[in-house]
């Protein structure tokens, strides 16, 4: 089959993240995480069929975003978890619970529910150089447990088909982690180092799994969007037309098309010099991709139950 790789909306995003597929609707939702420190709409939706786009602003930084069961969405906010109700001109926010809300340079950065209605999202430190962020859960009751800690920055989470590991990559200390998973308490058990960017061009943004049950990453950096047998093992990668893409979302009637968020953003925060200086935006940097003919298809995104 014959890959395509198609620029489907010149968005601009400052920092386009989080693409999410809502099966029902037959559309997707995507994130500026950032876009609301320099005026951009943050919420984004498309209908693929239409062409239809609607965007919204936020008054604060996004991380992630989720579909709920009952309607809705619930977000991870820079500082916590909210419900997020969205109208035709405007969306209201309804606090949940702050987290790590007076530490000063962290936010919440991604996450995703798992498939009992289990929200997870985990912090970054925004100038990208202390372990000092952690990794919540959100529980369909609205309790919020931390199950992780010592994170630099939070990317990836998601869970092997059989529900038996969870994925999580910490961008910038270049490594995936696998961890035994229990469904039934959403507890994390076994911690080991599943991949390594490290001899990499790139470094791990957003990822989702496949229905063959392999990790596919937005690698930061190179541009790569790159797919991980289950023991770590690069079976496949792809270049993407700009560098710095950030996240990935099975979608489509089928779910065997790809999308693929990118950043504009060309001054970043961090202390470290992995990010080549530009002064302007690579041409097409912020879009908004799909990719299709792979002949691989995902799996559908879960809801939160609370």
């Amino acid at each position: 089959m014959t890959v395509e790789i198609e620029c489907i909306l010149e968005c601009n995003n400052h920092l386009g993240e989080g693409p999410v597929w809502d099966v029902e609707e037959g559309r997707l939702y995507w994130l500026d995480c950032t876009g609301p420190r320099f005026g951009k709409k943050a919420v984004w939706r498309m209908d693929p069929k239409s062409g239809k786009v609607e965007s919204w602003d936020l008054p604060k930084d996004i991380g992630a975003m989720a579909l709920r069961e009952r309607g809705g969405h619930v977000a991870a906010m820079c500082d916590g978890f909210y419900f997020m109700h969205i109208k035709d001109d405007r969306i209201d926010l309804e606090l949940i619970k702050h987290v790590d809300a007076d530490i000063e340079r962290t936010r919440l950065n991604d996450g995703k529910v798992d498939r009992r209605g289990r929200f997870f999202a985990g912090g970054m430190d925004d100038l990208e150089e202390l372990k000092n962020c952690g990794l919540w859960r959100l529980d369909p009751d609205l309790s919020v447990t931390k199950v992780e800690d010592g994170i630099m920055c939070t990317n990836g989470p998601c869970w092997s088909p059989d529900d038996k590991t969870f994925y999580l990559a910490d961008t910038f200390v270049e490594e995936f982690w696998a961890y035994d998973y229990d469904i039934d308490t959403g507890g994390l058990a076994n911690k080991r180092v599943l991949a390594t960017t490290k001899a990499d061009e790139g470094v791990a943004d957003g990822s989702t799994v496949d229905a063959e049950g392999y990790l596919w990453n937005a690698q930061l950096i190179s541009g790569d969007l790159v797919r991980y047998a289950p023991d770590g093992s690069v079976e496949r990668r792809i270049g993407m037309p700009v560098k710095n893409i950030t996240s990935v979302m099975f979608g489509g009637d089928n779910l065997d098309v790809i999308y693929v968020t990118s950043m504009a953003r060309v001054k970043h925060p961090a202390v470290h010099d992995m990010f080549q200086q530009q002064e302007k935006p690579q041409f097409l940097a912020g879009s908004l991709f799909a990719v299709k003919g792979l002949g691989i298809r995902g799996l559908p995104e879960p809801r939160f139950a609370g």
